[in-house]
């Protein structure tokens, strides 16, 4: 059967054409009402014809305009962005990549051409990840990501076209995805109950890391955040605390480093307990500093602070009453200690967990916790309201009682 689309006849007899294109991503309308010949259009077929050859004459021209680039392997494109893509990222997010990369994605895919991987490749990938090697569906996901990461990278230097970008990246119905999660997947969020903070609240006092467990407890500051945190940023005063770095062994050298995140620059507020522990705190400090001048004096050092100067342990909130600084593996003992006393599993994380999800349970509105929390997303906070928690259990079974 003739293909009448986009054929008219005009009033004088004679006929014409018209039609859209899409081509990478870009709309061409056209209309003619001669031939190829440059004569008009006399009857329906030459019509056809007319338009069929407009549309082989456009899709040549376009063709012949965009630059013929190298088909491009995935090692190609991650190396590409190493170079010229992630300048900016921090020090975490570029190690991980790295690991990702260089661990598992190049011997599987490093050799292969972006334009002649198919998508269910990649997901048969995420899948062996998932279900043969046993991988945690949140550490599956940052595999996806790279996925992702480097089809966006082959789109924007037009080593793909846009319909190839959709197909893999955009369109719900086609793009690279998770593999089903296994009912036995523990994503609940883990927190500590009332008799287990009880518990930790007598281990931690008057040991080298209470002042650590008190921001953890009362504040949910990341571990990072919480031994990066310098004096100045504390507010005893007007009950604040300033987050605005994070200490990290960047090639085995300590430094204070920015957040991961803009939303991680955040002002937290001091609970009563957390102020008046402070206050004792600050007052201990100033002893310290009269009565052991010497060993703080011998025993400071000097780690490279976030505008690149230097800057003395004795300047950060978690340094020892002796001048010795504290770090983000001080807590391993901790853990481990916690563990054969109370065998309780003891992750600094979980504190941050518990605090989100007692302020839920006291219904603080979403966007005051997300702030407190440092989260990027509200969808992240929402957990902390949808965790089943002591405490919640309790309040439901006293509405249960009243039906």
């Amino acid at each position: 059967m003739t293909d009448n689309t986009g054929i008219y006849q005009m009033t004088n007899g004679n006929w014409y054409y018209r039609f859209t294109k899409t081509i990478d991503g870009k709309r061409y309308n056209r209309k003619g009402t001669k031939d190829e010949k440059g004569q008009p259009i006399k009857n329906k077929r030459a019509a056809i014809r007319a338009r069929q050859f407009a549309i082989l004459y456009l899709e040549n021209e376009i063709n012949q305009q965009t630059e013929k680039t190298a088909r491009k392997t995935f090692q190609d494109i991650y190396e590409e962005y190493c170079e010229k893509g992630r300048s900016g990222k921090a020090y975490a997010t570029i190690k991980k990549q790295d690991s990702l990369w260089n661990n598992h994605i190049a011997a599987q895919f490093g050799k292969c051409y972006i334009d002649e991987t198919s998508i269910a490749q990649i997901n048969d990938y995420l899948a062996h990840l998932y279900y043969v090697e046993g991988r945690a569906w949140r550490y599956v996901e940052s595999f996806l990501k790279m996925f992702y990461l480097i089809y966006g990278q082959a789109y924007s230097r037009n080593y793909i076209d846009i319909n190839i970008y959709n197909r893999f990246c955009v369109n719900k119905d086609t793009k690279i995805s998770m593999p089903k999660m296994k009912a036995t997947e523990d994503t609940e969020i883990i927190i500590f109950n009332q008799e287990e903070i009880k518990q930790l609240d007598e281990y931690f006092k008057g040991t080298n890391a209470e002042t650590a467990y008190m921001l953890g407890r009362y504040c949910g500051l990341r571990i990072n955040e919480c031994y990066g945190l310098k004096w100045c940023n504390v507010d005893i005063e007007q009950g604040k605390i300033i987050i605005d770095r994070q200490m990290q062994y960047q090639d085995g050298i300590i430094k204070l480093v920015p957040l991961k995140t803009h939303n991680s620059k955040r002002i937290v507020y001091m609970s009563k307990a957390l102020k008046e522990y402070f206050v004792q705190l600050q007052q201990q400090q100033k002893k310290d500093a009269a009565a052991l001048a010497t060993q703080r004096a011998q025993n400071k050092k000097f780690i490279v602070d976030l505008d690149g100067k230097r800057l003395s342990s004795l300047e950060l909130v978690n340094t020892l009453p002796n001048g010795k600084i504290q770090t983000i593996h001080s807590m391993k003992y901790h853990s481990q200690t916690i563990k054969s006393r109370f065998n309780l599993d003891f992750k600094f994380h979980y504190l941050r967990h518990t605090y989100g999800t007692r302020l839920a349970e006291l219904n603080t509105p979403m966007h005051l916790l997300c702030n407190q929390m440092g989260h990027a997303s509200g969808r992240v906070t929402e957990q902390y309201y949808l965790a089943v928690s002591e405490r919640g259990v309790c309040a439901l079974q006293k509405s249960l009682n009243k039906l």
